[in-house]
């Protein structure tokens, strides 16, 4: 274990380092900012599905930069209240937002600019969601997992099968 870690404090490895949470913010603007442009090129189209998507898209992109770099929309008085608020939710919460919204844009237009744009949102999503899930499990308990065989759950029950309490009463006869 490393020094820095806090007892009591899971190691997540990858998923907690000072640079994966630099890449979530990175990716997360400029994914929004490129989801804002391409959501723009988007509304260029003459179906009314396409337009809705681009615009879609566009306020997607415009979510995902305010809670990601409020710096960037600083004419919005609350901005850093909202990204403060969200930077106190869990990575799970985050992952599921961004890959809806990611989502609501590709399923109502499948052209090159609604997924090029909302991909980004979504894959922003993704990095997300494997921070919330963390690092994956040592070799024995994966080895152990894979057999099938639950040891933990052996031992248990191995213990307490003396204190069971198996008599059956008597019951009353019934005159």
């Amino acid at each position: 274990m490393q020094q820095n870690i806090r007892e009591g404090q899971k190691d997540n490895g990858i998923v907690d380092s000072w640079w994966y949470k630099y890449l979530l913010k990175g990716v997360g603007t400029l994914g929004g900012l490129l989801a804002i442009l391409f959501g723009l090129f988007a509304c260029i189209t003459f179906t009314a599905m396409c337009l809705l998507a681009g615009v879609l898209q566009m306020v997607a992109g415009f979510i995902v930069v305010l809670l990601e770099a409020p710096c960037c929309c600083q004419f919005v008085e609350f901005a850093d209240k909202i990204s403060s608020f969200s930077d106190k939710r869990p990575a799970w919460q985050k992952a599921v937002l961004y890959c809806l919204l990611g989502l609501v844009p590709i399923a109502a237009c499948i052209e090159a600019w609604t997924v090029l744009g909302a991909g980004l949102v979504f894959a922003c999503g993704a990095l997300y969601g494997l921070k919330a899930v963390g690092k994956k499990g040592d070799r024995e308990s994966m080895m152990a997992a894979a057999s099938g065989a639950d040891q933990e759950m052996t031992v248990q029950l191995i213990h307490s099968e003396g204190k069971a309490d198996l008599h059956v009463p008597d019951s009353p006869s019934i005159p």
